[in-house]
């Protein structure tokens, strides 16, 4: 695998992990509250939703990072 493979393997999964994470989101601010049992791994709704607006804003971030580098062709090919 080259780099530039390696670099769009992270970008395809940033973009599945955002897609993910904002359909988590409740528009209510349930969040992954909504979700069963996994609000049990949180002490609150509220540290449910701050926790995943980072993750979210995380991968945004990685996401739009890798498409300027990809895009620019900065990358050895």
């Amino acid at each position: 695998m080259t780099i530039t493979n390696i670099v769009q393997l992270i970008w395809a999964l940033s973009a599945t992990g955002m897609i993910i994470l904002v359909l988590l989101h409740s528009p209510k601010g349930d969040g992954i509250g909504a979700i069963g049992g996994q609000a049990q791994l949180f002490s609150s709704t509220k540290s449910a939703e701050n926790t995943l607006n980072r993750i979210t804003w995380a991968l945004t971030v990685i996401f739009m990072g890798l498409t300027v580098v990809l895009s620019a062709g900065w990358l050895p090919k």
